[in-house]
């Protein structure tokens, strides 16, 4: 909402005839977030952040297990915060262009791969606190050349510091309906990561929009099936505890109704002996009445 009153406060954007409507991601389950153009995300103020990442990929024409088409190869990386998410990092824009910041990131994180405004593909605002506007770019390779950048990211300086390695995304789907991409997306993504990648994935047809949906349900129903699984073994542990608590009272009630009980036949013990001190109490008092006689 803040977004939406900076940009209205700075003007109008210059009359160009009729803009299309920016693409959305548009699959169920995941939240969308608001696009804006470069020309827009260059007129925030300066109160916003902005982030530079980027996705680069090669035609992949191998077949898993000689049966199941790869299509891309897709770098990520693997953060080292556990977190999945794409080379590239923040841009002070008071001294860095875009591209200039993003590539003095990707030298660091890679080492030999530079990037233009030509690559640049999207921009979107993101949620939460912070004013961040969010910008993606993207770079087809041949496969030899991304593996060279696989093989130079080892020797870069963030290896095995801020980036722990680089992982391939797998864009296919097992019989299983769960191997490949919907088991990659059950992982944890950093920031925007997750969206960006769904959003390129579509926009650049390398995914039908369809298997993105399949993919991204799957995955719901995992989590719904591992909550239901937790909730279901909570309320066996609820249970268990109430068995234990009420096992816990019937003892405690056992042992004070054997203490009553005890204290009963105590008390029936202590009057009888009483009774037999008093009877002989009785039979010497007269023994001696008759001796005395």
């Amino acid at each position: 909402m803040a977004a939406v009153g900076t940009m209205a406060a700075m003007g109008p954007l210059p009359t160009m005839g009729t803009l299309p409507p920016l693409p959305t991601l548009g699959v169920p389950g995941v939240p969308e977030l608001k696009p804006l153009t470069r020309y827009e995300a260059m007129r925030l103020g300066p109160g916003w952040s902005h982030s530079c990442h980027a996705m680069l990929y090669a035609p992949n024409p191998g077949m898993l297990f000689g049966r199941i088409p790869l299509r891309y190869a897709v770098l990520m990386q693997m953060r080292f915060d556990g977190l999945l998410g794409f080379p590239g990092g923040f841009v002070d824009r008071r001294y860095w262009s875009l591209e200039d910041g993003l590539n003095r990131v990707l030298g660091l994180g890679l080492g030999c791969v530079r990037l233009t405004e030509a690559d640049y593909l999207c921009s979107h605002l993101t949620e939460g606190p912070h004013r961040v506007v969010a910008h993606f770019y993207a770079r087809q390779l041949t496969l030899e050349e991304l593996h060279t950048i696989e093989i130079s990211a080892v020797h870069s300086r963030d290896h095995g510091m801020e980036v722990m390695g680089m992982v391939r995304v797998p864009l296919y789907t097992q019989k299983d309906r769960m191997g490949g991409l919907p088991n990659f997306l059950a992982n944890s993504f950093v920031g925007t990561a997750k969206f960006q990648l769904l959003f390129a994935l579509k926009i650049l047809n390398m995914v039908p929009e369809e298997k993105l949906a399949e993919a991204v349900a799957a995955t719901q129903r995992t989590k719904k099936a591992a909550i239901d699984h937790s909730g279901g073994a909570a309320g066996h542990h609820k249970a268990g505890n109430e068995l234990a608590r009420a096992g816990n009272e019937l003892g405690e009630r056992g042992e004070h109704h054997g203490m009553v009980h005890g204290g009963v036949e105590q008390l029936v013990g202590l009057e009888g002996e009483a009774e037999a001190l008093e009877s002989v109490g009785l039979g010497a008092d007269a023994e001696q009445a008759e001796g005395m006689e």
